[in-house]
């Protein structure tokens, strides 16, 4: 009995550390880790606390949306409306509270413009097999239009009698860790709990394996694609909530380009775009390497305009990584 008890110990810890050299995201955690230890050497400015403090909160805004935008791809989809969704969603925070409502009408308005938009995304591709890409293409043009409207292309900077409830929101710090962290991390959380632990995420994970088959054992696979578009735009929107707070002031520029970002963190936290793998932790980690990048470039006199050669060069080692890890298994 107890030789069996040790070689199923022992099999256990074989198991999880094999998993654990084939995750995707604990290579880049990795790659995350010896970049900060390099950078904490090369610049004097790098491990400053100040610093630090400005890539943790800078990382929350694309992480955020890498969450929802993970669990797209994982049912083989994509959305390439977020950074629209995010300018619109904050423009309608914005305009609504300078209109005199108060924060919590304000984010109550614009969560419903957040998951109204990705229902009509959903509902279109869920329901009436419209292809992801060419809705979400057409929706981001779409959503930032509503934003030029919305504001009439100018710029709103004044949020009504709770205007410092908002920038608190955003821009303040508990126990100093800034307030952007501390949601991001809630979200992880939460989302990674539904993936691993509830009958909706194995849901997600079996229409992005094999939706026929999927269909076939009585998923409702519709239902959960439109879903999964209204998790995407909602948090879109949760991160135009707080950037609004911390920029304290909304353009119609926000957000632009942004989904190019979104969709590289996902993919290099290990994100499938076949669709069937993805985890939140995977999204938070590519998030931060983005972030790491966009940083250490300043610090170290390179010129900003090489950060989209590195985001897609870590783009194109994390597909190959993944190709190899599949070629082995």
């Amino acid at each position: 009995m107890s030789a069996s008890l040790e070689d199923t110990i022992a099999h256990r810890q074989h198991n999880w550390l094999s998993s654990l050299l084939n995750s995707q995201a604990f290579w880049v955690l990795c790659a995350i880790i010896a970049a900060c230890i390099f950078l904490s050497f090369a610049t004097d400015a790098f491990a400053t606390s100040k610093n630090l403090y400005n890539i943790t909160r800078n990382v929350t805004f694309v992480a955020i949306i890498a969450l929802g935008m993970t669990i797209v791809i994982i049912t083989g989809g994509i959305d390439l409306s977020v950074g629209s969704v995010l300018c619109l969603c904050s423009m309608v925070l914005a305009t609504t509270m300078h209109s005199g409502q108060s924060i919590y009408v304000g984010i109550a308005a614009t969560v419903g413009a957040a998951l109204l938009v990705g229902a009509f995304n959903g509902f279109l591709i869920a329901y009436l097999g419209f292809p992801p890409f060419v809705v979400t293409l057409g929706m981001l043009s779409i959503a930032r239009s509503l934003a030029m409207v919305l504001s009439n292309n100018t710029v709103v900077f004044e949020f009504g009698p709770d205007h410092q409830k908002l920038l608190a929101l955003g821009g303040g710090a508990t126990l100093g860790i800034a307030n952007p962290v501390l949601y991001m991390v809630v979200l992880a959380l939460i989302v990674g709990f539904m993936l691993r632990w509830t009958r909706y995420g194995r849901w997600i994970f079996a229409i992005g394996g094999n939706e026929k088959a999927a269909t076939l054992t009585g998923v409702p696979v519709r239902a959960i694609k439109m879903s999964v578009y209204m998790i995407s735009s909602l948090s879109a929107g949760i991160a135009g909530i707080v950037m609004t707070g911390w920029l304290g002031a909304v353009t119609t520029n926000l957000g632009t380009g942004m989904e190019l970002q979104v969709i590289a963190a996902a993919v290099i936290g290990g994100a499938n775009l076949a669709g069937g793998v993805g985890t939140a932790v995977g999204a938070l980690v590519g998030a931060a390497l983005i972030e790491i990048i966009r940083n250490s470039l300043g610090l170290l006199g390179i010129n900003a305009f090489w950060q989209g050669a590195f985001i897609g060069g870590f783009i194109l080692v994390a597909v190959a990584f993944d190709r190899l890890r599949r070629q082995q298994n």
